[in-house]
């Protein structure tokens, strides 16, 4: 289960291919550069703003979040691709934005239907390790997608990545749908080896990142033919496959030694029931009186906070501010690389370097945000949004390289900008879980995540979008340019985009202020107990049943 959530994250960031098809939409429609980004916009808006698929989880199975984000993948880019290759009527700007919108909150339902299932199956497990594994698929999706492109497309025409990020994520969705629910761990043996598995899954995707990296410096330094791209691209399924060799080697859960103990399971239901009553499904007014009683008197931190408490949270609110600062600063870098490039005079293939460096880096962030935060935290106890305050101050050297145009600078740019981009997801979504509880995690994960396309509007639309088009129309005099070039393009956009980054940094303080004692405790310590409850509640009712029914020991 845990490998078929890798693979469908694999293909699901589409969205971080923006920079190589942006050209496209902007040259086939005719659009400004304010307008590009306000599909840029949009598109950032359906990746993140997924409370729909959050609520849909709630009420029904994963397969079915991976089904319905299948289908808008598909019918939004489809419509995208139809629209730039001129295959229907140019649409109108609103209807454009539309079809963005409905192909990138596909990739909300994939995180949502995969990620979601992982951590309530993998409770116990370090929470950044499962997270930054994830989450680092994801970011390393985009490469994964530019390759498998120049493979199958040869890289000539930029439209046709559309047609590629419209029906091979919706196909790997459909694949594994029979195949990704949530699992409990059962009750023996108390510990699982789950931690081994996700670090052999982490070397083979360092081995992956790796070649990746590889190839996009050999394929910039030479000329590749179609067939040498095909033959990389092959050597890339290889690696993304690789894990399932650790998943057949796997040892299996081992079931109940003995039958009586199935047998009178109902009993330690009852046990359960009494001590950790499940989640139930009141009606709707009872639910409401329920909410609006409680939604001011939140529980202690990392119990099960409602919706509206957490909504209302001082600890959210902090987190949101800080996330739309952060996350909108590096979304903005990330949607104009391409355009960054083309003021600064890098050639067409460079640019395609600098989109897959991204999101090399961004998989390598998320990556290693996860894991070394969770072992500074097991280890010294340092809380995790203060590895997020510092993720987000790094940030600000990538904004500043851009906005002073060293010249090669654009490349170290782009490392940096993607590894913090990628770094702050699996920690905003961790601190989420430690919080506010996994109860309701689908719908609270998906509006933590609302927060970047605030940020991204701010400061991609109306800030960097509305400055780039004053240049562009003040170099040529006339306005009819739409293509900006020089250092200025984007000066004093990411100036602005710096000192809001190191607002958000000083705002995250407040939350490591507010959280720092919760963080010194023991974060995991209820699951193991529920394990130590599950076995002994089992244990006792073992010795209670074998002198009755001897026969069933065998």
């Amino acid at each position: 289960m845990a490998l078929a959530c890798l693979l469908i994250l694999s293909a699901s960031g589409a969205t971080y291919a923006f920079g190589i098809y942006s050209t496209a939409l902007k040259s086939s429609l005719g659009y400004d550069q304010r307008t590009l980004n306000t599909l840029a916009f949009f598109k950032d808006l359906g990746s993140n703003v997924g409370v729909v698929a959050g609520l849909l989880n709630e009420v029904a199975p994963p397969s079915a979040v991976l089904a319905v984000g299948a289908a808008m993948n598909l019918a939004g880019y489809l419509m995208v691709y139809l629209a730039v290759a001129g295959r229907t009527a140019r649409p109108p700007l609103w209807l454009m934005c539309a079809y963005v919108c409905a192909g990138a909150n596909s990739q909300s339902f994939a995180g949502t239907g995969a990620l979601i299932t992982c951590v309530k199956s993998f409770p116990g497990s370090g929470r950044g390790v499962v997270l930054g594994l994830l989450k680092g698929y994801v970011g390393l999706s985009g490469a994964i997608l530019t390759q498998l492109y120049l493979a199958i497309y040869g890289g000539e025409d930029s439209k046709s990545i559309l047609l590629l990020i419209a029906w091979l994520p919706a196909a790997v969705s459909v694949v594994f749908l029979p195949v990704v629910r949530v699992k409990p761990p059962p009750p023996p043996p108390p510990r699982r080896n789950d931690d081994g598995a996700f670090f052999c899954f982490l070397y083979i995707s360092v081995a992956l990142a790796s070649y990746i990296l590889v190839m996009i410096v050999v394929q910039k330094q030479s000329s590749f033919s179609h067939a040498a791209y095909a033959a990389s691209a092959t050597a890339l399924l290889i690696l993304l496959i690789l894990p399932l060799l650790s998943v057949v080697q796997e040892p299996p859960p081992k079931p109940p030694t003995s039958t009586w103990v199935t047998a009178e399971k109902p009993t330690v239901e009852v046990v359960q029931v009494a001590e950790h009553p499940p989640p139930t499904s009141p009606s709707s007014s009872s639910c409401l009186g329920s909410c609006l009683k409680h939604m001011f008197n939140p529980p202690a931190h990392g119990e099960d906070y409602t919706i509206p408490q957490a909504l209302v949270s001082v600890d959210m609110l902090v987190l949101f501010l800080a996330t739309i600062c952060g996350v909108g600063g590096t979304l903005t870098a990330i949607d104009n690389i391409g355009q960054i490039g083309q003021s600064l005079g890098y050639p067409a293939q460079s640019i395609g370097t600098l989109v897959s460096l991204v999101s090399v880096w961004n998989y390598a962030g998320r990556v290693t945000a996860g894991f070394a935060s969770e072992a500074l935290l097991a280890r010294h106890g340092v809380p995790r949004p203060l590895a997020l305050t510092l993720v987000l101050l790094l940030s600000c050297a990538g904004h500043l390289l851009i906005a002073l145009a060293v010249p090669r600078s654009l490349y170290a740019a782009s490392i940096i900008v993607g590894f913090c981009f990628g770094a702050q997801w699996p920690l905003i979504y961790a601190i989420i879980s430690e919080l506010f509880g996994l109860r309701y995690y689908a719908t609270l994960y998906n509006l933590g995540a609302a927060a970047s396309p605030v940020g991204a509007y701010v400061l991609n639309v109306c800030v960097a979008g509305r400055l780039y088009d004053a240049e562009a129309a003040r170099q040529r005099g006339d306005g009819e340019s739409r293509t900006c070039m020089g250092v200025r393009c984007f000066r004093e956009s990411f100036l602005i985009v710096t000192a809001v980054t190191v607002g958000g940094a000083l705002v995250s303080l407040v939350l490591v202020w507010r959280t720092w004692s919760f963080y010194k405790g023991d974060i995991y310590a209820k699951f193991r107990d529920a394990v130590a409850v599950q076995e002994s509640s089992d244990g006792a009712c073992a010795a209670e049943q074998r002198p009755q029914e001897p026969s069933q020991h065998r």
